[in-house]
């Protein structure tokens, strides 16, 4: 099969073509595993971070994608919720023990044997991808393979770090950067809390325009003093300094809930300032997200179904991955980009 893989750890400034095109044998089902025919695959900045070594990958190579949508064409011997020819997707979630503490308390995302799809596994940038059925999801009918790719991780985790700020409706949000997961937060508010407000903090005028056009209530830089204050912020973007700089901006009480598997290195020429009095004091909190679980997946997509939520995308053919990245890296973002694989 065809696929792109990650040969080694690079930087971007070294090398516009991170991805090598390679040939690799298909996969073989376990008793228990589904085999996929890949339709389409999202594209993350964590495939960036994977690159460039901050989540580096268990193996090399590693084929990374972990937004793989697709139609099953095998199934092991074992396997009983699907069967040729369903329409099936996966996410960051490639595997978790089942019996570990965190486990057993519905927070599988934190097991210390959690694996990831396109991290410790071999992901969706490839024409076939193998997972247990017990990480696999049938995919809504009401959308299409391309569409259904960002859901299993901007939706999915942005799903998640909505539910961790414990917004009520009527309370305002707070959204640092506007890309593939937090221009569905803002449709998923939209939905469940129609009366807050959401504004949003963005450096780039082409994504405050896109926020405005979606209905935000406010879009302004970062740095700029928004007309309200914020119950809870959720911050998507790689770096440290825009979270930072909203904490001021929060209610007492208020949560910042940041959206990252890993933030980039603080550059030395660069100060992160944070003043105890008005950032932190009267009880504001930081809270990260890690990984995702099955649970977020499943009530995701049924909720995703149900409003109907249709992510912004835009499409790359399979042989342009690297040219998707760099377009991330380079903050060329409106909605959420996926690779179309056949």
């Amino acid at each position: 099969m065809k696929a792109w893989v990650i040969e080694k750890i690079v930087n971007f400034k070294e090398t516009h073509t991170p991805l090598k095109f390679v040939e690799l044998d298909p996969p073989t089902p376990g008793p228990k595993d589904i085999i996929i025919k890949v339709y389409a695959c999202g594209v993350c900045h964590t495939e960036i971070d994977e690159i460039e070594g901050r989540a580096k990958p268990s193996f090399f190579p590693m084929v990374p994608g972990h937004q793989v949508v697709g139609e099953v064409i095998t199934v092991g011997r074992e396997v009983k919720k699907f069967k040729p020819g369903n329409r099936v997707g996966a996410g960051w979630i490639y595997w978790a023990c089942g019996k570990c503490e965190f486990c057993k308390k519905d927070l599988e995302n934190l097991c210390p044997n959690f694996k990831a799809t396109g991290k410790d596994a071999h992901g969706g940038y490839a024409e076939y991808f193998k997972i247990s059925e017990d990480f696999a999801f049938l995919l809504p009918e009401t959308f299409s393979y391309e569409e259904a790719a960002p859901l299993f991780c901007a939706g999915a985790i942005g799903y998640r770090s909505l539910k961790l700020t414990s917004l009520k409706n009527g309370e305002n949000l707070g959204l640092v950067g506007f890309g593939a997961s937090a221009h569905l937060v803002l449709k998923m508010v939209q939905y469940l809390f129609p009366k807050s407000k959401v504004l949003v903090f963005a450096r780039s005028a082409k994504e405050r325009e896109f926020a405005l056009n979606l209905g935000a209530f406010w879009a302004g830089d970062l740095g700029e003093f928004p007309p309200k204050k914020m119950h809870a912020a959720i911050d998507t973007t790689p770096v440290w300094k825009p979270p930072l700089s909203v904490l001021k901006h929060l209610f007492p009480s208020g949560r910042l809930v940041i959206n990252a598997i890993r933030k980039e290195e603080v550059d030395k020429n660069e100060l992160l300032k944070l003043d105890y009095s008005q950032d932190l004091w009267l009880e504001k909190e930081i809270k990260s997200v890690a990984n995702v679980t099955r649970k977020d997946i499943a009530e995701f997509l049924e909720l995703a179904e149900k409003i109907p939520l249709k992510p912004e995308i835009q499409i790359y053919p399979f042989e342009k991955a690297n040219e998707a990245l760099l377009d991330i890296k380079e903050k060329k973002i409106r909605g959420a980009k996926v690779l179309k694989i056949c």
